[in-house]
This record gives structure tokens, C-alpha cells and sequence, in this order.
């Protein structure tokens, strides 16, 4: 192999693909980049036998070839080497040269041939949505999706699709994120499945252009975009029974600014740390809602004005938790439903139900 191209087009395209390589694996050839030139272009991709990314930036081919560098070495010569251009050269012996200016490199590569083929999907069901669309559902999901391996299925968001409607829901037994966009065409049968969160992460970072296109296999799912191709394994397992976890009934239904809200409880959180992370106490009264906490580092109150209608409630939550929502919930208002000191936390829009989080209840402890 012996290519040139433009060193920060190369830059670039290294670090994204990086993000599908796998730190430490006893198969050393997935801690490196496939590099493949052929037909004007030079192929990037990454893969550690979960997800894998595969990107194409314009190069000169000198002479066809493929190797496999390793992810961090590579980034990082490319990422530094003083010159606009860089070339790569790949001898019978599986030593790759970089030149950029006058730096030059000579590092060991691996033969192309160790490298594990990256899954592609032939036949499945085909689905395209705006890529500002599924980026905007995947923002307002992710971050309830469990980080630890307790529940498998729970690392990962779940897709409800027919044809009018694409639903994405996430869970982690502390708190649920869903939701929900009229599209309508999407398919003819109605379909489930469910992505883990690290390759939505990597999709939601790497998405550009006007659409997205997914294509759904039998144990993969593949995401492209005008300059990527993302394939991820899907997850397998039963996922929560969410529709039965969201609460139809309220006592109490409170409506207030997120902003004001938001910077209220980031406020209480001030005396709240890791070794004492003590629930904030909302109180919803009459006209007001008072917010208050006590840690061993101090205390904290706050109050700000709300609509509310309904029974007064005192209900404990973790901050986090109601920090994450608040940041998810992508409009001025919202409306905040519970049914007592013990049962959820419900926050919807003011208007319609483009979403729905809930938090669970922290209990208080006597004062």
C-alpha cells in the first residue's frame, strides 16, 4: 500500500474511528485501524466485535493495499506531524511508513488478513428519519440508559416503529426516559429492537447530513450517514414493561419554567457530595415550590413560583436524576404530575407528549 492524502482530512477520520476500537483485547489486531486503499479512496474502519465505524476520505492511490496500525499510534503521529499532506507506505514485511514534511515514522502493522470482517446486512428492514430527528431522540434518552451490566438489556434504548410513529425508550430501575416522534412511512410492519447506548453514542456524535439510513438485521443494525457506516450488535433479552411503569393517575400536577427549576436544584447541589449525596427535598404547595437539602457539608433551601393544582406533596429525589431530565427536556415549561410522596415523578411537556421522564422517589429522612 502507498497512498497520500490530507493530513487533517486523515486526522479526523483516525479519531472517529478510534471510538469503535477496542483498548485492550487479547486479539492485538483490534487495537488497530484497518487502512484499505483501493479505487481513489482510502477506508478507515474500527471494530471491537460490538460496534464497529467505517468512514472513506479521498486519498491518492500509488499502489492498492490494506494494514492494520495501531488506533492510538497512528492518531497520534498523524495528529502531530508538521506538514498538510501525509503519506503512508506499507512494505511485504508489515512495516508502515508515515512521511509528512520532514517528520518520518516506521512502525510494525498487522497483515489486513487477521483483521475480523466487520458485519454487514444484505436483506433486512430498511428505514430512513432525519438525522436531526434520531439525534434529538437519542439526547433525550441516552441518559437513562443503565450504566452497569446488572440487566444487559437495559444498556441499551429501546425502538418502537410503525408506521406513523418511532418511540425510544430507556431505563436503568432509578428513572425512564422515552420518546416519541410522529413519522410517518417508516415501514409497514410494526418492529422492535434494542441498540446498545455506546453505539448510539458514537452514532449521535458522527451524524451529519440531512438523513440517516438504518438498516435492520437479524443480531445487527447498521446506521449510515454521508460519511459513515456505524453497525452495531443489538442487544438480546426482555426489556422492562415501561407502558405499565408510567403512571395514569395524579394528584398533583404542577407546571414551571425548566430553567428556573434547573437552576434551583443546581443551586441546592452545592452542599451535596459523592460520600453524601442526600435526596433535595421538593415541597409543592399552594403557589410555590421549596426546595431544600441537608448534608454534612451544610444545608441549602430555595423557593420559586409554580402552577400547581392539587394535594400538597413533599417528595425527596436525587439530584442528578432531576438535573439530567431538566437538561433533556427540550422546551420553556414543563409539567411535573405525581401521586404522592412515594410514587414517581412524571415530567412531560406542557403541551403534548413528545416525551415523558420519570424519577423515582428518594425517602426522607426525619429532620
Amino acid at each position: 500500500m502507498r497512498i497520500n492524502c490530507d493530513r487533517q482530512t486523515l486526522c479526523d477520520a483516525c479519531l472517529a474511528v478510534q471510538r469503535a476500537v477496542s483498548s485492550k483485547s487479547t486479539l492485538p489486531v483490534l487495537e488497530g485501524i484497518l487502512f484499505n486503499a483501493e479505487d481513489g479512496h482510502l477506508t478507515l474502519s474500527g471494530y471491537d466485535l460490538e460496534i464497529g465505524i467505517v468512514t472513506k476520505i479521498p486519498a491518492m492511490i500509488e499502489k492498492p493495499g490494506a494494514a492494520v496500525i495501531d488506533a492510538k499510534l497512528v492518531s497520534d503521529i498523524v495528529r502531530r506531524m508538521p506538514g498538510g499532506k501525509v503519506s503512508l507506505e506499507t512494505d511485504d514485511k508489515n512495516v508502515t511508513i508515515l512521511r509528512s514534511d520532514s517528520s518520518e515514522f516506521s512502525v510494525m502493522s498487522f497483515s489486513a488478513e487477521e483483521y475480523p470482517a466487520i458485519p454487514t446486512i444484505d436483506d433486512g428492514e430498511d428505514i430512513n428519519i432525519e438525522s436531526n430527528v434520531l439525534k434529538s431522540m437519542i439526547s433525550q434518552t441516552i441518559f437513562a440508559v443503565a450504566q452497569n451490566d446488572s440487566k444487559p438489556v437495559h444498556t441499551g434504548v429501546l425502538f418502537e416503529i410503525d408506521n406513523e410513529n418511532i418511540t425510544l425508550v430507556a431505563v436503568d430501575g432509578y428513572r425512564l426516559a422515552m420518546r416519541t416522534e410522529k413519522v410517518s412511512g417508516l415501514i409497514n410492519n410494526p418492529i422492535s429492537f434494542i441498540v446498545p447506548g455506546k453505539a448510539l453514542l458514537e452514532i449521535s456524535r458522527l451524524m451529519a447530513g440531512e438523513n440517516i439510513s438504518i438498516k435492520l438485521g437479524q443480531r445487527h443494525i447498521v446506521f449510515e450517514t454521508d460519511s459513515y457506516f456505524i453497525v452495531s450488535r443489538l442487544l438480546e433479552g426482555e426489556f422492562m414493561d415501561y407502558n405499565n411503569a408510567i403512571p395514569k393517575a395524579e394528584t398533583t400536577s404542577v407546571t414551571l419554567p425548566v430553567r428556573e427549576f434547573s437552576d434551583c436544584i443546581d443551586r441546592i447541589s452545592l452542599v451535596i457530595t459523592e460520600q453524601d449525596r442526600s435526596p433535595v427535598k421538593c415541597i409543592f404547595d399552594e403557589s410555590e415550590v421549596k426546595i431544600s437539602c441537608i448534608t454534612s457539608k451544610g444545608r441549602a433551601s430555595d423557593v420559586m413560583s409554580a402552577e400547581i393544582t392539587g394535594d400538597r406533596v413533599e417528595i425527596g429525589a436525587n439530584n442528578k436524576f432531576l438535573l439530567d431530565a431538566l437538561k433533556a427536556a427540550d422546551t420553556d415549561e414543563i409539567k411535573l404530575s405525581m401521586s404522592g410522596s412515594v410514587s414517581p415523578i412524571k415530567i412531560m411537556p406542557k403541551q403534548g407528549n413528545a416525551f415523558t421522564f420519570l424519577v423515582l422517589p428518594v425517602r426522607l429522612k426525619p429532620e
